[in-house]
């Protein structure tokens, strides 16, 4: 795998409370909270750095889109690690499960368009892996 983070996802106790610290109390861009139209899909992203966003999620939607129970040790963040294609994310989930990882959400369509599933290091924290048609990486990432 070669390294390319591309967001950061905090869950957070009180989405709107995060949006007003990061955005007003930070100074960060954002365009506000959106997918509220799903049921684990409101979310509101920060525009960090050409190629990196930060993205805020309820806790219990990170849980419930990993597959996991809500705990503060699994589902207070994770890291997105976005790549070029399906296939792509198949072979790197692959790869982290042959490196020791534990998979705790094989690779699969999301509910927004996408593709990705989840894993988790050896010392617990989450990873997913994902192909965004939103927030694809350059070529030679």
């Amino acid at each position: 795998m070669k390294p390319y983070i591309s967001m950061i996802t905090l869950g957070v106790t009180d989405l709107h409370r995060s949006v007003k610290f990061y955005q007003e109390g930070l100074g960060l861009h954002t365009e506000g909270i959106m997918g509220e139209e799903f049921a684990q899909g409101t979310v509101a992203f920060f525009d960090l750095q050409q190629g990196l966003k930060l993205a805020l999620w309820p806790r219990q939607s990170l849980a419930a889109d990993a597959g996991l129970p809500l705990s503060a040790s699994t589902t207070a963040m994770s890291l997105a690690h976005n790549v070029l294609t399906e296939t792509d994310v198949d072979a790197i989930m692959q790869q982290a499960a042959v490196a020791g990882a534990t998979i705790v959400k094989p690779p699969q369509k999301t509910f927004w368009g996408g593709y990705a599933g989840y894993f988790q290091d050896p010392d617990g924290h989450l990873w997913e892996i994902v192909w965004n048609p939103d927030f694809l990486p350059e070529q030679d990432y």
